[in-house]
Order: C-alpha cells, then sequence, then structure tokens
C-alpha cells in the first residue's frame, strides 16, 4: 500500500495520536498481548492506553506468554498492575482450552474483572462443512456446550467462538447457522475476516446475518501468508488493516448497519509463534495506530 510504508514504521517509535472519529462509530478496541509476545505483562499493560484501548485480551502460550505470567505472580499482583496502568482485562483467548475446557477459566476471568473467553470451535465431523452437514454440526456443537454456556450466563461471561479454517465453525453456511441457532445470550463469534480468505466478498453480508447479538468481538486481520511462513517485517505487517489490501470500508459500513457495540482487536501473527510482532513495544502501538488511524479514516467515509 503507497500511502503506508511498513519499512518506515519498523523504525518509529513515536506513539500516533487517537484517531478523530465519532464516538459513535468508533470501535471499541481492546489490545492483545500476543502483539507483544513474550515482554513483560508491565509492560504490555502500559501500552494499552497509548493503543487507544479500553481494555486488555489476555493470551498464553504459544502465542504469548501473558497468561504464564499472571499464574506465576497470582492473581492479586495482576490487579494491583490494572491499577497501576488504569486500565483492565476484557478477556482471555485461550484456544489451547477449546471451547469444553474453560469453565475454570471463565471463573477466573470473572473474579479478575473479565466478561469474555475467546476460542476456536474445534472439529465436529467434516471440515470446513456447508449445507445440511454444516447445520448438523453447529446443532450438535450447542448441545456438547449446553453446560458449558449455562455456567457462562451463571457466572455473566460471554463465550466467543472464533471461526477458524479446519473447525466446526468456519464456512459461511456454519457461521450462518450458529446465528441462527445460537441458544444463549452469553454465546457469540469471535468473527476472523482474515479466515475468510476464500470468500471475502460474503463477510459484509456475513456481519448484517449474524446481528450485534451474535458479535461480540471482531479481529481486524487480514489473510496473508507471512501468517505461517517466515518473510520479512513488511510483509507481515500487510495482515494489518491499512498495511495490506483488505478494503474495510464494506465491512465498517456492515458493523455500523447493525450497530455493532462489541469489542475490536486490531491483529496480526508473526512467525515464530510467540515472539513480539516488532522489536520494542513503541513500535508494536504505532503500528496498532497507524492501523487504527486506517479504520478511522474509513468510517470517516461512511459518515
Amino acid at each position: 500500500m503507497n500511502r503506508r510504508k511498513a519499512c518506515q514504521l519498523l523504525g518509529a517509535a513515536a506513539v500516533l495520536p487517537a484517531v478523530a472519529s465519532a464516538k459513535s462509530s468508533h470501535p471499541r478496541y481492546v489490545l492483545s498481548s500476543a502483539m507483544y509476545g513474550d515482554m513483560p505483562l508491565d509492560t504490555v499493560l502500559g501500552e494499552v492506553k497509548k493503543a487507544g484501548c479500553e481494555a486488555i485480551d489476555i493470551w498464553r502460550k504459544v502465542h504469548a506468554t501473558h497468561r504464564e505470567q499472571i499464574t506465576e505472580m497470582g492473581d492479586e499482583p495482576f490487579r494491583e498492575l490494572l491499577k497501576k496502568h488504569h486500565t483492565t482485562m476484557a478477556i482471555s483467548t485461550c484456544y489451547p482450552l477449546g471451547p469444553f475446557g474453560q469453565d475454570e477459566e471463565m471463573a477466573w476471568v470473572k473474579k479478575n474483572g473479565g466478561y469474555m473467553t475467546v476460542c476456536a470451535s474445534g472439529r465436529m465431523g467434516e471440515i470446513d462443512a456447508s449445507g445440511s452437514e454444516a447445520r448438523s454440526q453447529v446443532k450438535a456443537f450447542f448441545e456438547k456446550l449446553k453446560p458449558h454456556y449455562e455456567l457462562a450466563e451463571e457466572l455473566g461471561i460471554t463465550m466467543a467462538i472464533e471461526n477458524h479454517k479446519k473447525a466446526m465453525l468456519s464456512s459461511p453456511d456454519s457461521i450462518r447457522y450458529f446465528a441462527e441457532l445460537n441458544p444463549s445470550k452469553n454465546v457469540g463469534i469471535a468473527f476472523a475476516p482474515h479466515h475468510l480468505y476464500d470468500a471475502v466478498e460474503d463477510i459484509p453480508k456475513l456481519i448484517e446475518d449474524c446481528g450485534k447479538e451474535n458479535l461480540p468481538f471482531i479481529y481486524f486481520q487480514e489473510f496473508h501468508p507471512s501468517s505461517k511462513e517466515k518473510m520479512a517485517k513488511e510483509e507481515e505487517l500487510k495482515q494489518l488493516p491499512g498495511f495490506g489490501t483488505l478494503d474495510y470500508e464494506p465491512i465498517l459500513e456492515a458493523l455500523k448497519k447493525i450497530e455493532f457495540d462489541g469489542l475490536a482487536e486490531i491483529f496480526m501473527h508473526p512467525v515464530p509463534r510467540g515472539i513480539p510482532m516488532l522489536d520494542t513495544a513503541e513500535e508494536i502501538t504505532a503500528a496498532i495506530n497507524e492501523s487504527r488511524s486506517y479504520i478511522g479514516e474509513c468510517l470517516a467515509k461512511l459518515s
């Protein structure tokens, strides 16, 4: 993207100002700790406000080490760090636990002031199913999830399930059936456009079909081969909004249409997993703010 010089950003440590856009249409951003890899949690929490985010999303291995850092330090010191940096935890992203193994994590999230978990659905049969097979898988998924979403309802926690390739929740059909059959207000989709790279034109309509009641969370990430294989940083950054080729205007227009009020996370995957996406916390935050600026520009065109 000519307007954005990723290579210049690699050496920039300045934090860009917040996007000047109407508050009503400005996304509620949450900061992914995975962007900072294995940096100290104290450092990462200090970047939440600088990145224009309202809260932190705590990630664990293999994508980061912050959940493990909290386990080592204890919950009370963790809460003291949150107070120190005038922020809160919103999410625990817990892919290794899966949707059926996070009962204790939901209780932990509640205890520490959060209100959401994020993970993928796992497999329920045929990969990337469509049609009646997709519907059957979604139905079976919710039947198995019942005791867990009942606990989520009791705790006041939202279970956000990511649409992810090679999983039950993957294809456009499975996403539509998920929204149609969803039995709980405490279950929703962690909407991932980067896993819909073979159905990009469907993304805005899928958002509308789901409605805000089924979309508590969205990733702002674009599919790029650099998420799977080692490439130059200039290529890796093309996963971020404004650095690649994905047009976010139709996505944001659809979110505006459904009056989306969930959380948005600017995100990318470095290779190998678990390292910081750039060398310093300042550079990482600057990249996130660059993407926020791009999102703000797109929103301004829609106003």
